[in-house]
């Protein structure tokens, strides 16, 4: 991998390990961020349920009113 690496002219560079303090405060960051961002994608996904449990709800109600309506045109054209 590394040869890989150096033919694609890429030069390694040494990375210091972290001390103790500072690898945990980094890591209670990533996951403070990691548990915002899982809430705010929580969040938009049940307000896309919320809207399509809506318009479903619309659409059955608007359905139901059609059917209605033709049911009393069937009837007042067998009156007439």
């Amino acid at each position: 991998m590394r040869a890989k690496m150096r033919l694609m002219g890429f030069r390694g560079a040494t990375v210091k390990p972290l001390n103790e303090e500072t690898a945990a405060e980094l890591g209670a960051e990533l996951l403070g961020e990691a548990i915002v961002f899982g809430v705010g994608g929580l969040c938009l996904y049940l307000e896309y349920a919320r809207q399509a449990g809506q318009a479903r709800r619309r659409e059955d109600e608007q359905a139901a009113a059609v059917r209605e309506l033709r049911e009393q045109l069937e009837r007042l054209r067998g009156e007439l």
